[in-house]
């Protein structure tokens, strides 16, 4: 039975259902704004005819060709060098083979010594788009680098870099209390200036046995900066030493012909024919004496020398330039080095553990060079260093021994020696009263 309804019911119920309609757009529940769910819906209607996308070819190409040359940029590949690695290594953790390190090292002698690495150092190999190595760079330290560039036909070619760091001048005084080491390390030296200075006035003064409690001593230096930043220490500018009331000063001058040495302040050489003592910081275990009782023989018998006693292995220097003229056992003496220097003087060290690589007869020795190491052979009760001086093959005591000057300033130079050192001089004077002032005020 169909019911037949008034035409205003109907209006009326059309717009009740309108009204809802909007009611329910415009005032969502909070559920279903915190949810929104999205379910895919397929149609299949005969009268809708799926149409294919046609993109733009040429657009699409333009698009490759952007994303290809941003794909892979030049890039740099850096690696710190550790224990253990070698230069196969590092091209393996780049990315490249053995090949491609013999063809950076090619023949020149300017590549090899990219295969002289030491742990802490940086190599970075800098790959092209196309995966190829086109550059390598060393940093051996924040100043020195070599840069290893592959040229138009193939080959490597290296340079060398230097940066020029930032000069300061610093100051530093220290009085010594047991040591010189000790006493330079409190002032703020590195172990490098602290051996430096030693140098310097080792000349004159015995480290060993001359050094008192309450000597003091003042320098100034170089304080190198990179990037605003201290990188390290440099060279000592000019310097005191107060050792038993007696003052010593030395600054530092170079010569035109480009030779920097340490002068007195009157253009006097700080360095004699040859240095006190052959072993640096070394106990003295037995001195020249005619009348000593050999400590294995136990006989009286002239001990001709001065024993230096330190481990087994420490470093022995020739105390003067010359030329060795004997390098091998002889008798009780175990393993010895003779140095002849000039027609005067000859230097013995003997006991040593082992000779220092290319030492031999004829060969030319330089002043502080390595010649030998400390050991026990020959008749030694222990690890020493037995010491003779010799002057027209008379045995002297090397501790008493008048050791004759250098060269001094050439006359021609002293008004160019004044003009480069009163400035340093003049410096460390200021420095010294400044000091004194704040500590006496």
């Amino acid at each position: 039975m169909i019911h037949a309804y008034p035409k205003r019911h109907i209006l009326a119920a059309i717009i009740v259902a309108g009204a809802i309609t909007l009611a329910l757009i415009f005032s969502p529940s909070s559920q279903v704004n915190a949810k929104r769910t999205s379910v895919p819906i397929q149609i299949n209607s005969p009268n809708v005819s799926a149409k294919p996308v046609v993109k733009d070819s040429a657009n699409l190409a333009t698009k490759k060709e952007t994303h290809h040359a941003t794909e892979r940029p030049p890039s740099w590949s850096t690696f710190t060098i550790k224990d253990g690695d070698t230069l196969s290594h590092l091209f393996s953790r780049a990315g490249f083979n053995d090949k491609v390190m013999y063809d950076v090292l090619g023949k020149s002698k300017k590549n090899k010594n990219l295969t002289n690495l030491f742990p802490g150092q940086e190599v970075s190999f800098l790959e092209s788009k196309s995966g190829e190595l086109v550059k390598i760079k060393l940093v051996r330290s924040p100043i020195e680098s070599f840069i290893y560039s592959k040229s138009d036909n193939g080959v490597f070619k290296g340079k060398k870099q230097m940066r020029e760091p930032e000069i300061h001048i610093a100051y530093a005084s220290g009085q010594i209390e047991s040591s010189l080491f000790l006493a330079g390390q409190h002032a703020g030296l590195s172990q490098s200036q602290i051996m430096e200075l030693a140098n310097i006035f080792g000349w004159d003064i015995d480290f060993i046995l001359d050094i008192r409690s309450g000597d003091t001593f003042n320098l100034i230096y170089e304080e190198l900066h990179l990037d605003g930043e201290k990188y390290r220490n440099g060279r000592i500018l000019a310097a005191n030493f107060s050792n038993q009331k007696r003052e010593l000063s030395a600054v530092l001058y170079q010569r035109e012909n480009g030779v920097s040495n340490y002068f007195t302040p009157d253009g006097k050489s700080m360095r004699k024919a040859f240095i006190r003592t052959p072993v640096d910081f070394a106990r003295i275990s037995s001195r020249f004496n005619l009348r000593r009782k050999h400590p294995i023989l136990h006989k009286i018998r002239a001990h001709k020398g001065t024993d230096y006693a330190a481990s087994r292995g420490t470093p022995i220097k020739a105390t003067g330039d010359g030329k060795v003229i004997h390098a091998s056992r002889k008798g009780g003496y175990g393993k010895t080095v003779i140095v002849q220097h000039g027609q005067k003087f000859t230097t013995l060290y003997a006991h040593m553990s082992k000779y220092a690589k290319g030492v031999r007869v004829g060969k030319r020795v330089k002043q502080g060079q390595t010649i030998g190491y400390i050991g026990s052979t020959g008749l030694a009760s222990g690890p020493h260093l037995h010491y003779e001086f010799r002057v027209n093959g008379v045995h002297k005591n090397s501790l008493k021994v008048k050791l004759p000057h250098a060269t001094p300033v050439p006359n021609k130079e002293l008004n160019r020696f004044t003009d480069q050192t009163s400035t340093y001089l003049a410096q460390l004077e200021t420095f010294n009263r400044n000091t004194q002032l704040a500590a006496n005020p």
